[in-house]
């Protein structure tokens, strides 16, 4: 078998093309034949029947002479003459008045009969009606089939010449199906090769709105996503190990210390405990990053309930007050009861702390920031409001990126981890974090789904 046929989807889907329009062309044509031969022939026996009758009805059917005499005048009266048939077979099996040059061959009983006669010298095809008399004989009543047979003819001609035809244009059709299909799927397979050679940049050729568009559509939207999600992966790596290095080698570096002078029991004691703190640090980052893994995981979706989070947020404003005041923030909160969402409450406390240490972290002394539970168009919304520089436009996809931080030369205390959390839990409960200009300031709202009624 030809490599095209063996396990080509795409030769497969010709072939079935070209057997449905094989298929289509024999069902259209043997409706055609019916709807013209097949009428042609029910319309002559029927006028052949109905003529016996009429003949038998004008003469009686109990006077021979009478209908000898009738199927002569039919005969010589120049009226169909060229198509007509009528015989009279006597009891006795002699030939009479008609126009039959050999009997056909009969049982004796009415029938309907197809068969080559002798009329007028020649030959022709015939149909004939055969009607036993009541006082023995019978009458043979037909029509001519030359022209029916001619148009019969011709009707087969067009059928085989408008089926090769259909033929010929279902394989063209075919080929030009099998072609496109080819075409397209050529396209996403020479995009698959340039990724996997290693280069994220190609994507599918769209053009068109119809299937394979749209599937290219969210094959680039794939690759989109894929080459994020690689260029993250990269500054998390260049993130993780600055972030690493630095309280390594200041731990490295206290010990070392400790050891180059008198290692008096203070000194080592104090180095002991410079380690810990920053080994302590470590150990944070490493739980934060676990703590997104998980929440990206869906692996504590068993352990959602259904929760207030107006009570939530109330929580942990009440718990931030303290610290707010400690830094000359005035911080509001504004948490009716009653919003009900299915969820982690551990989680989504820890993510509305994670937006107050940021916005009290970044809005500085003396700035106010408001935190409200709600509605926000039809979903259940926790906002923390601040007043402070904000995040400009260019920077706002990006904050939520691991280890991304608006501090380049990382001076400023933090890992870059904390809205990455904060919107690894809305994900992980069917919302999103979308960070808005404050005007001034920054607003920055977790959306959840209501819990159903």
């Amino acid at each position: 078998m030809p490599k095209l046929w063996r396990g080509s989807i795409v030769a497969k889907l010709v072939l079935g093309y070209g057997l449905l329009g094989i298929a289509s062309i024999a069902a259209v044509s043997a409706v055609f034949y019916s709807g013209t031969i097949g009428v042609l022939d029910q319309n002559i026996d029927g006028k052949i029947m109905a003529q016996s009758e009429r003949l038998l009805d004008s003469v009686g059917d109990g006077q021979p002479g009478a209908l000898e005499a009738e199927v002569k005048r039919q005969l010589g009266d120049g009226v169909d003459s060229d198509r007509e048939i009528l015989q009279l077979v006597g009891a006795d099996g002699a030939r009479g008045a008609g126009n039959l040059g050999v009997l056909p061959a009969t049982g004796g009983d009415e029938d309907m009969l197809t068969e080559t006669v002798q009329r007028n010298g020649r030959s022709a095809p015939a149909r004939l009606y055969l009607r036993p008399l009541e006082g023995g004989g019978m009458l043979i009543v037909g029509r001519d089939l030359s022209e029916e047979e001619a148009v019969q003819d011709v009707i087969w001609r067009a059928l085989l010449a408008g089926a090769g035809v259909s033929l010929l244009l279902t394989i063209g059709g075919a080929m030009l199906f099998r072609r496109s299909i080819e075409g397209r799927l050529g396209d996403i397979r020479r995009t698959a090769a340039q990724i996997e050679a290693g280069d994220l940049s190609p994507r599918v050729p769209v053009s068109g709105n119809d299937e394979f568009a749209l599937l290219n559509r969210d094959i680039n939207r794939m690759l989109d996503r894929i080459e994020l999600l690689m260029d993250g992966i990269r500054h998390v790596s260049n993130a993780i190990a600055h972030d690493l290095r630095t309280p390594l080698s200041r731990i490295r570096g206290r010990l070392d210390d400790a050891l180059r002078h008198d290692m008096t029991v203070p000194r080592l004691s104090g180095a002991a405990h410079d380690a810990i703190d920053d080994i302590d640090d470590l150990i944070r980052l490493f739980e934060r990053l676990l703590q997104i893994a998980e929440a990206e995981s869906g692996m504590r979706a068993r352990l959602f309930e259904r929760l207030d989070l107006g009570r939530v947020v109330a929580d942990i404003g009440e718990m931030y007050e303290a610290i707010a005041e400690d830094e000359g923030i005035a911080l509001t909160v504004d948490a009716p009861d009653a919003l009900f969402v299915d969820g982690d409450r551990n989680l989504l406390a820890s993510a509305v702390a994670s937006l107050l240490d940021n916005a009290i972290k970044y809005a500085g002394p003396g700035a106010a920031i408001r935190v409200r539970a709600g509605l926000h168009q039809g979903q259940a919304s926790i906002a923390v409001h601040d007043n402070g520089p904000g995040i400009p436009d260019g920077e706002r996809d990006k904050v939520t990126q691991r280890f991304y931080r608006l501090d380049k030369s990382r001076h400023m205390p933090g890992n870059g981890l904390g809205l990455s959390i904060v919107g690894a839990t809305a994900t992980s409960h069917g919302g999103a974090l979308v960070l808005e200009d404050g005007a001034p300031g920054l607003v920055a709202r977790i959306v959840l789904p209501l819990a159903p009624s």
